[in-house]
């Protein structure tokens, strides 16, 4: 039983990565709609490589957007507004009547005379309110035909019978002009423009009900296919038409396998996660292990790939017009920004091919998409600078909108019928991606992870554990700041992180903080501190500055990327003076254990790079007086010596990249010494 615990706790990093892969694969499976694919590719402009093509089952040709547009402008033109006329208006107007009658006519003293005015006015006052009154300034639009609503009664008239408010002196002229009431023409115009109310309005919910019905029964189709029939024959173009046909037929397809998912199908679905999730793993295992021993870091790569695939599904059942609008070059962008770019590159492209079975058009969304990522690689750098980002963004909206008209042109056969709405997109596709900054310290806070912000933020040598290493050792700070700039200097020959590697070289003796006077660089007076301990005491004092430099770092919240610069700059090399010293003494009882670092060896470019700068630097004071060749001789000594006792089998670092380093440290000296080469007469 104990041999079985012993062996579930030494593979719980494989377990839990299983269950990493299981969950991530389960959750896409409830992401993706599951139903079967319709297996041809096919796009507009190009030829029919597969063979002669029949209509499987009868399916009706759908109409296009611009078709159905057209179709629903037409319908609306042709639909009648309704407007109702408000009888209760019209009541109150006609009981005002008589007793503003009498206020403008008052005057008047033949009994006759003024009841056949009242009753000339009482028919303008019919005549005006006869269908209704509109109001001031109405503007009618659609079709002049409406339907009038009085009194529950639909009345279908033309919007010019109705009486308008603004022409009402013309009427009351008109009336009069003619009869022998003309005297009287002033007063009946103000008395009407007193007097009369609108009364007639649209009726927003019949109107909109009415539209609602009239759209709903706009045909979506335009024509019928019966099964069996010839769609395409091979090597046929794909035009204009027989694009609508295919698309139609795509469409009736997918409508016949919603809620339709077969065991088989989800099975499918299944495998080809599982495989792209695999090969994320077998790269990370053969080319990036230490992020794959590590369950954080490879928790923080698949949680971004859900996030990003999340993103698409939703956008897609929303409107899959937009999907253009989803920033998916983020995801390169923020593996690029804490790993680097070979491996974000790579999880772009697998992220990408599992989209590729869910979005539309899958052959040009996967070829803009991954050759935006591409770009977003090779372009973005130094993120923490804000105008390489602004430029970099830039570059990807402008490959994105490169590849779409090309695309387009090929599909139209002309750059004249271009759809703007995507590039409308691509620019906020930018804009959103700019979000990537606050979005990196979002993840930093979350996952303990580092970006070259924070990088930028801990080279500041006025930080408060760097001062405290300048107060208190000042020979250890101004060795760092040396070592800072001969490491960074290299790494940037070898194209490897020179901000990690100048940061990692600024703390990577912080250890020595603990006990200051017992480094020769702090050492003031003639005698040593060491002088009163033994040789196996002073390599213990030695050899837990690497220790204590750990657990500094740790207490003041360094993160781990950079701790690992602290572990590993002596690797597992010895403290060799102390050791021949206590061999001296004891030779036959001396355990070279007791005077070795306890590692590990440095296991990335950066690492190793700070190792040889680390040993050169320190070394270098024991030179009194070199010459150009005795330099020379003496750098290639410290690095070799370090190769012979196999320092950087465990990092990536090339023969070639150490050779290099070899050369930019020794220019390095060579300006430290003020030497001048020496040429040939």
């Amino acid at each position: 039983m104990k041999s079985f615990w012993k062996y579930i706790v030494a593979q719980q990093g494989l377990f839990y990565k299983s269950l990493l892969i299981l969950s991530s694969s389960v959750l896409i499976l409830y992401l993706f709609p599951l139903g079967g694919q319709f297996k041809y590719e096919f796009q507009k402009g190009k030829v029919w490589q597969y063979p002669d093509f029949y209509s499987p089952f009868d399916f009706s040709i759908l109409k296009s957007e611009d078709e159905i547009a057209k179709d629903e402008a037409a319908a609306l033109k042709n639909l009648k507004p309704y407007l109702r006329a408000d009888e209760t208006l019209k009541k109150q107007v006609f009981l005002k009547y008589s007793e503003a009658f009498i206020g403008f006519f008052q005057d008047q003293q033949n009994p006759m005379t003024l009841d056949s005015l009242y009753d000339f006015g009482k028919e303008l006052l019919d005549e005006a309110y006869r269908y209704g009154v509109l109001p001031p300034n109405y503007i009618h639009q659609g079709n002049t035909e409406i339907l009038l609503i009085q009194k529950q009664t639909e009345i279908p008239i033309s919007i010019d019978t109705l009486f308008r408010s603004e022409a009402l002196f013309d009427f009351v002229n008109n009336r009069l002009i003619n009869s022998s009431y003309l005297p009287y023409q002033d007063r009946f115009k103000d008395l009407f423009f007193e007097l009369l109310v609108p009364n007639v309005s649209l009726d927003k919910n019949f109107y909109e009900t009415a539209k609602e019905q009239v759209l709903q029964n706009i045909s979506k189709s335009r024509g019928f296919i019966p099964g069996g029939t010839l769609i395409i024959a091979e090597g046929a173009l794909v035009d204009e038409d027989t694009f609508v046909i295919l698309n139609s037929l795509r469409n009736e397809f997918t409508l016949q396998q919603e809620g339709q998912s077969s065991f088989w199908i989800i099975i499918g679905y299944s495998i080809l996660i599982l495989l792209t999730f695999t090969l994320l793993l077998l790269f990370l295992y053969n080319y990036r292990f230490a992020i794959y021993e590590n369950n954080r870091k490879l928790t923080f790569i698949f949680f971004n790939i859900l996030v990003i695939i999340g993103a698409v599904t939703l956008t897609l059942n929303y409107n899959t017009a937009y999907v253009f609008a989803v920033p998916i070059c983020i995801l390169p962008l923020i593996i690029k920004a804490f790993f680097d770019a070979r491996l974000g590159l790579f999880t772009h492209v697998l992220t990408v091919l599992l989209l590729g079975f869910i979005v539309p058009n899958s052959f040009e969304f996967v070829f803009l998409q991954i050759t935006a990522g591409i770009i977003t690689i090779q372009s973005v750098s130094q993120l923490y600078r804000r105008a390489n980002l602004f430029i970099s963004v830039g570059q990807i909206v402008l490959v994105y909108l490169t590849s779409y008209i090309a695309f387009t042109t090929i599909q139209e056969g002309t750059l004249f019928q271009l759809n703007l709405a995507p590039l409308g997109l691509f620019m906020l596709n930018g804009l959103l991606m700019l979000f990537v900054q606050p979005l990196i310290y979002i993840y930093e806070r979350l996952f303990g992870l580092i970006s070259d912000v924070s990088l930028l933020e801990l080279s500041d040598t006025n930080s408060n554990l760097l001062k405290e290493l300048s107060d208190k050792a000042p020979g250890t700070f101004h060795h760092s700041l040396q070592v800072a700039n001969l490491a960074e200097a290299a790494a940037n020959e070898i194209g490897a992180n020179t901000l990690l590697v100048r940061v990692g070289a600024l703390y990577h003796d912080i250890g020595k903080l603990k006990a200051p006077m017992y480094f020769s660089e702090n050492q003031t007076g003639i005698l040593s501190p060491h002088e009163e301990l033994t040789p196996k005491q002073s390599a213990e004092v030695i050899i837990n500055h690497v220790l204590d430099g750990i657990a500094i770092a740790q207490k003041n919240k360094i993160p781990d990327r950079i701790i690992d610069f602290i572990r590993t700059h002596h690797g597992t090399s010895m403290v060799y003076y102390f050791y021949k010293k206590q061999e001296e003494l004891t030779p036959d009882a001396v355990n070279p254990e007791n005077f070795r670092y306890p590692g590990p060896k440095p296991f990335s470019k950066e690492t190793a790079i700070l190792m040889m700068a680390d040993a050169v630097e320190a070394a270098s004071k024991s030179l009194k007086a070199p010459n150009v060749n005795e330099l020379q001789l003496f750098v290639d000594k410290i690095i070799d010596g370090k190769m012979s006792e196999l320092q950087f089998n465990s990092s990536d670092i090339t023969f070639a990249e150490i050779e290099t380093v070899k050369k930019v440290l020794f220019k390095k000296l060579i300006n430290v010494y003020q030497l001048r080469i020496e040429y040939p007469e």
